[in-house]
């Protein structure tokens, strides 16, 4: 009741009179003076003063109305964003990945359909991707492996084969590609435990109870590469994720069906977001798998 007199009041004070304001908004006169009325009641203040016919605001009106200006402004300001929220002019999301590759292309797509929607990415592993999701701390995950979570909603995205990449004077460099067994006793170079990529390529070493010498652990694609350029080991890569080198090989290999994913990740209770399936159908509309 008093949002409706208050209300009342800065429609009164801004047309300049009760019967410019019944005018103006269509309410009837009486409607509007009895709501002033019952707001000038209440407090026991007079918000209007009259000077012959006419009634001006008092000096607690000018006051009051000053207040309800930024009140019924920030309002306005508060509908307008909501309507530009609907229509996804404006709004975040948020999104966590565990590589920059796929999602700077899902990022892209989403950016061209909605141009007026900030994104924010942050990278990390696995457990802190799913942990930023869970914890709400991020709209959208980008994993490439995932147990089965009946949380979760998960649209695969893209596949990639893994391949050994090596120095240019390695004895395999000059090879087109190469069979697992290959790797028997090579010095290796190594992801950290808990990446996916390492994971793929272990299971397939075990598959063929290969047994390369591990020499290094490093928890950084840029680390890794740099110590095969220095002739430390030998490394695995997703091919999507190789940056050329002229000191680099890639070699394919041949025997063996090594891949990395990528898949979209999505809490399912928060599947009825619009900004959320706004991102879900342009990923839909680029992913191969």
């Amino acid at each position: 009741m008093r949002y409706t007199r208050l209300r009342s009041f800065h429609a009164v004070a801004m047309a300049g009179g009760f019967n410019a304001a019944a005018a103006e908004f269509n309410i009837s006169q009486p409607t509007l003076t009895a709501q002033v009325g019952a707001l000038e009641d209440e407090y026991g203040v007079e918000l209007f003063v009259r000077k012959g016919r006419r009634r001006e605001l008092s000096d607690a009106g000018r006051q009051l109305l000053a207040i309800t200006t930024r009140l019924f402004s920030e309002e306005d300001e508060a509908i307008a964003f909501l309507e530009q929220s609907r229509e996804l002019r404006t709004g975040r999301l948020s999104i966590s990945a565990v590589g920059p590759y796929h999602v700077t292309e899902m990022l892209a797509a989403f950016n061209r359909a909605y141009p007026g929607i900030e994104l924010a990415v942050k990278i990390g592993n696995s457990t802190e991707v799913l942990d930023d999701l869970f914890e709400y701390r991020c709209d959208v995950a980008v994993l490439a492996y995932l147990d089965e979570d009946d949380r979760l909603l998960t649209i695969p995205y893209r596949r990639h084969p893994v391949a050994v990449f090596v120095r240019e004077d390695h004895r395999l460099a000059g090879q087109a590609s190469i069979e697992i067994a290959a790797l028997d006793g090579e010095a290796m170079i190594v992801r950290e435990r808990g990446s996916t990529t390492r994971r793929a390529f272990e299971e397939a070493l075990a598959a063929t109870r290969t047994r390369p010498r591990t020499v290094m652990e490093i928890g950084s694609r840029e680390a890794i590469r740099e110590a095969v350029i220095r002739g430390l080991g030998i490394s695995y890569v997703s091919v999507a994720e190789f940056v050329p080198d002229p000191a680099l090989r890639l070699i394919p290999i041949a025997d063996a069906e090594i891949y990395t994913y990528a898949h979209v990740v999505i809490l399912r209770k928060r599947e009825a977001s619009r900004i959320v399936r706004a991102f879900l159908n342009a990923v839909r509309q680029t992913k191969d798998m």
